[in-house]
């Protein structure tokens, strides 16, 4: 028989939007607070390289369940580079590959180049990432010293800005979906202006809906036991950009039982619900019931259980 997942009575269930400082990774950050405080049920929501800093979603219990409904938001970015150089993993902490004169390129030149990124539509994925190729990270491979085979993914770019250009460095923004490479942005940057170019920061100010200004710092976080709890989002605010609807009684017993639920029987038709819509659910007393999403099936409008969340 396979064991059965730890449990722990403090176990929390909620958000905690961390304020990842640059360094530790992802990874180090939630074991951290792990077993501070005994979360052994713990996940995040778009990993954070451990150069950057920012944002990072931090579900706790039975909001690990929330993760393909938080990773799959828009990232916005600000960052600095700088140009001249080239390295293996596209930032300052790996090793040269390069160096290129740049006493040509001009401050102008540089805004324009960041300018042009909300052209873009697709990128190549660094070397040195957690990209899977045949099951195994591509950083893996590129540490190994085995070829790592180039991997190209689409992506959408906006809002980018040049913040400040002092050469040979550059300061920016950028707005970008789900997933995009900053490094692999400042990496073609470099190769358009023929220079080369490293990501030196970066940080992430949102990742939506969630924004830096309500993030908490790691070391105040562990340092804080008993405030803890009241750093977390409940279940049922998780998704402040779903709709929240309360059923009655008789509906939610349904919903436990696996039924779909007609529209009608929940929302008035003021709500103006459409195919599509998605929702977080709540028992009478609050707590979350299950995220649900509206299909049509035989002619019918109906919520349909995405993810159950009660018990």
């Amino acid at each position: 028989m396979g064991r059965k997942p730890r449990t722990s009575p403090f176990q929390k269930h909620g958000v905690l939007v961390l304020n990842k400082p640059s360094g530790p990774t992802s990874t180090d950050c939630l074991n951290s607070i792990k077993r501070e405080f005994k979360q052994f049920k713990i996940g995040h929501a778009g990993t954070l390289d451990p150069l950057a800093e920012g944002v990072l979603l931090v579900m706790l219990g039975q909001a690990t369940k929330l993760g393909p409904y938080l990773t799959g938001h828009d990232k916005v970015y600000s960052g600095s580079l700088i140009i001249g150089e080239s390295t293996d993993t596209y930032d300052i902490q790996g090793t040269v590959t390069s160096t290129g004169d740049i006493s040509e390129i001009t401050e102008k030149m540089v805004e324009n180049e960041i300018l042009a990124w909300n052209d873009l539509t697709s990128q190549e994925v660094p070397a040195y990432s957690a990209a899977k190729h045949k099951g195994r990270p591509l950083y893996e491979l590129a540490r190994n010293g085995e070829e790592t085979p180039v991997k190209i993914k689409s992506i959408e770019i906006f809002d980018a800005e040049p913040l400040e250009v002092t050469l040979p460095k550059a300061r920016f923004r950028v707005g970008c979906s789900a997933g995009t490479y900053i490094r692999s942005l400042v990496h073609s940057l470099g190769s358009r202006l023929e220079c080369g170019a490293v990501m030196e920061s970066l940080r992430r100010e949102e990742s939506r809906p969630y924004r830096l200004s309500e993030a908490h710092e790691l070391d105040e976080v562990l340092a804080d036991p008993d405030g803890f709890e009241g750093r977390i989002i409940p279940l049922a605010d998780a998704l402040p950009h779903w709709h929240k609807f309360t059923p009655s009684e008789p509906v939610i017993a349904n919903i436990k039982n696996g039924f779909r639920i007609p529209v009608e029987e929940v929302c008035s038709a003021e709500a103006d619900i459409i195919e599509g819509e998605r929702a977080m659910f709540l028992d009478t007393d609050g707590n979350a019931l299950a995220l649900m999403e509206t299909k049509s099936i035989d002619g019918k409008l109906l919520w349909v259980i995405l993810r159950g969340l009660w018990g």
